[in-house]
């Protein structure tokens, strides 16, 4: 029987560089064959909710809003999370339920509680910086904005306290990474911090 894998997430605010440093993260680890998520989606259910969250330019209720990425997030641990966690392989999420904490919890107000059938991530690493450059990233590089990009700045201040509380409250499993270091600097310091735990992984 296989031992359990490991869980690894990655989260931050907007344009503080989740993506590319899961998918660095996923081409390390290649020779392990981990499984690489990305939030919402990763499932055929799961896109179409994104779709319908991001960018059907539909006004959602807030509660609605957190539901819907909730279901997408159930349906993506019950497809892939799960079977590849008991298979024991590592699976590395761009983006997890801290956002819900995050992004409805914080930023809307809403009461968010982590359901018990969401495995909490071995570890996840908080991108952090200036919540102003990352949305400017995202404008330099002529990307369209989605739903939740175009929220208002205060919307994505509040995103960002929410995530250092959320770190404050559990420091055995938050690794906080200064988002405005380089590609490659904050990536070994991934790298690092996973050493010791992927040893064990086939």
């Amino acid at each position: 029987m296989a031992t359990r894998g490991l869980f690894i997430t990655f989260e931050g605010t907007e344009g503080s560089g989740k993506t590319t440093q899961a998918e660095l993260l996923a081409e390390w680890l290649r020779p392990k064959d981990p499984v690489l998520v990305r939030e919402p989606g990763g499932t055929e259910l799961s896109e179409q909710i994104r779709d319908v969250l991001l960018y059907r330019g539909l006004e959602i209720d807030a509660e609605a809003e957190m539901y819907l990425f909730m279901a997408s997030r159930r349906q993506l641990i019950a497809e892939v999370i799960e079977p590849a966690l008991a298979a024991g392989q590592i699976v590395i999420a761009d983006r997890y339920h801290d956002s819900t904490l995050a992004y409805q919890g914080g930023a809307r107000g809403l009461a968010t509680t982590w359901p018990p059938s969401f495995p909490r991530p071995d570890i996840t690493f908080l991108l952090i910086g200036d919540v102003e450059a990352g949305l400017g990233r995202h404008e330099a590089a002529g990307k369209s904005k989605d739903r939740m990009e175009r929220e208002s700045i205060e919307f994505h201040r509040r995103v960002a306290e929410a995530y250092d509380r959320l770190a404050d409250s559990e420091p055995e499993r938050f690794v906080r990474l200064d988002a405005a270091g380089s590609r490659d600097k904050i990536q070994f310091e991934v790298r690092d911090h996973l050493k010791t735990r992927i040893e064990g992984v086939e």
